[in-house]
Order: C-alpha cells, then structure tokens, then sequence
C-alpha cells in the first residue's frame, strides 16, 4: 500500500476492496470497520447465506492480518478455541508446549456461537475482554490487533444454548444483515458466476498477468484508532449519550409504551460503546467532531442487544430496534 496516503485514504481503499466482494450489505461493511477501529467484538445475525463469513474473509484479505475460522458445535472443548499443553519428548527430556488455539489470530469469525455450550462461549468471551487466555497457570497475550465476530442463525434455534445478557453485554455492536434488494441480488448472481469462471481460468493453468493489491497495513488501523481518540465530543453530545441510555433505564419517564417494552436497560457499557462508536463514525465520515446524527446513526447496533424486552412487548411483536427509534424520537437533541 502506499505509504504517502494517510490512515482515512487507506480505510477507505480498504471499505472500497471489501464493497467489490459484498453487494448490497454496504452497511455490514461500515459496522466491520467500525467495530474494527473502535477495537470491538461484534455479534452479528441473519439468515444463512447473506455474506456474514464472506464480509470478514473479505476484511481480512484485504488487510495486513491472520483469519481464523471456528466452527462452534455442542461438542466443541474450550480447549479448542483456546489451544493446549501438549507432552513433546526431545533429546533433552521430555517437555510441555503450549499449542495456541484458533483464538490466537487478527480476526477470528465465531460461526454460529450459539451451537456451543456455556463453557466454550466463556473461553472465547474471556478472550475478547481480557485480551489474553490463562492455560495451566500461563497467561498468554493476544495480538495488538485482534477482533472477534461470532455469528448467530435468527430461525434455526433448537439444540442451541443462547447467550446470557451479561455475556451479550460485551459485544460492543450486534449487528443485523437482511436480504439484499432484488437490483443487488441479480449483481450477486453475475459477480459470483464472474468469480467461477476466474477460478476455471486459474485452474487451467491460464498465466494471471494481473498484480495482486497490496494489503492495507495493520499501521493504518493503529493510526486510524489515534485519530479517532482526538475527536472531538461536546458536553453537548456527551448528555445526549448518557441520556440515550438513561431513557433505557428509566422509560417510564419518556412513554407509557417503552415503560411496558423495557425490562432492563442499557449498562455503562452501552454509554462506552456509544461514545466509541459515534466518533469511529464521525472519523469515517471526514469530520473531526461527533454530531448528533453521528450517534443516532449507530444507536440501534449499539442497544439491540442490550435492551431486555418484556413479555408484554415480545407478545405484540414489538423489536428493540422500534424501542431505540421511540427512544430517540423522545430524548431531547443537544
């Protein structure tokens, strides 16, 4: 990559290369460089097939970083997330090596977290908030730049274990992906047949005189992130957070409706999260300041999974993304 062009330039060649391999889910790829900038974990659900593996193979392939892949099962160990003390014997005496899991990678896709039980989902969650896993008494760090997003299928819910809301909590964005408008599907169709046909080429041993990119280097992200920091907040913005997520805690305030919806609201986590992400997505959108659009644009990501619905409120088919719109239609603007 060239080194003259500055952090935005290069994220923005980086949104640019993942937009070649993803249509029609532009806003996935916004929350994937968000989460990725905010230095976030994200949850993200929908139905299979609609691109949630292919967005992160994408960011990864385009960016200076190592991808891992898990496959939660019922039978899955911790051991496999976290890797093990394996016994080698050598010349010198016999010894035991820590082996690192498929944990100890840049960017690790958690495919359907929801299919392992309670005890490999706190290995992999212990890692996304300490930033390190403990085997046999020895802490090992992971990378400076690490991200986690797990996926979860929305329908496909027997013989699942769902995760607790403390353990919801620390995803920083729980992101939807819906199906893409009939336009981009029929561009899916031709870039994926375009895809097989480069692939036979290939595998016929037809010369490629095309130049590979150069990945995005990990320096831009790290660079990125030192910018984000020096955004700008008011005090203005800054009660207007706390006063997104207070509404959450105390909706009778606001609305009889959302005093019926809300069992619980948001934690600090929620104001961390809303703070961070806000800034990531005023920084992408070329502004040094956070504005109040800025917030209200990442409010459903950073609530949706945050917010416990009642009874009352899942028995009318109300969503907590129409909770966050009432919310934000009755928290007063800065």
């Amino acid at each position: 990559m060239n080194t003259e062009l500055n952090a935005h330039e290069q994220v923005t060649a980086l949104k640019a290369r993942m937009s070649r391999s993803i249509v029609g889910q532009e806003a996935v790829i916004d929350r994937l460089l968000i989460g990725l900038l905010a230095n976030g974990n994200l949850l993200v659900e929908g139905l299979p097939g609609l691109a949630k593996t292919r967005a992160i193979k994408a960011l990864a392939k385009n960016l200076e970083a190592d991808f891992s892949r898990i496959q939660f099962t019922p039978d899955l160990l911790p051991a496999d997330v976290t890797g093990t003390e394996i016994y080698h014997q050598t010349a010198a005496g016999s010894e035991f090596r820590f082996e690192p899991g498929p944990i100890f990678a840049n960017i690790v896709l958690a495919d359907e977290i929801n299919r392992a039980p309670a005890k490999v989902q706190s290995a992999l969650l212990e890692a996304m908030e300490e930033r390190q896993v403990t085997v046999a008494g020895t802490t090992h760090k992971m990378e400076p730049l690490f991200m986690v997003m797990a996926t979860q299928n929305p329908v496909e819910q027997e013989g699942t274990y769902p995760l607790p809301e403390a353990q919801m909590d620390r995803f920083l964005m729980h992101v939807m992906i819906t199906y893409p408008p009939i336009e981009d599907e029929v561009l899916v169709v031709r870039m994926v047949r375009n895809e097989e046909i480069t692939a036979a080429k290939s595998s016929a041993d037809t010369p490629d005189t095309k130049t590979p990119e150069p990945v995005i280097p990990q320096s831009a992200v790290f660079e990125a992130r030192r910018e984000i920091g020096a955004i700008h907040v008011s005090d203005a913005i800054d009660r207007y957070i706390a006063d997104l997520v207070y509404a959450t805690r105390t909706p009778e305030v606001y609305s009889d409706d959302l005093a019926r919806w809300i069992d619980i609201g948001g934690s600090p986590r929620a104001s961390l999260a809303l703070d961070k992400c806000s800034r990531t997505h005023a920084w992408l959108a070329g502004r040094d300041y956070v504005d109040p659009q800025d917030v209200q644009a990442i409010a459903p990501d950073v609530f949706r999974h945050r917010l416990a619905l009642s009874f009352e409120a899942q028995g009318e088919g109300v969503t907590p993304d129409q909770v966050v719109a009432d919310i934000i239609k009755l928290v007063a603007l800065p």
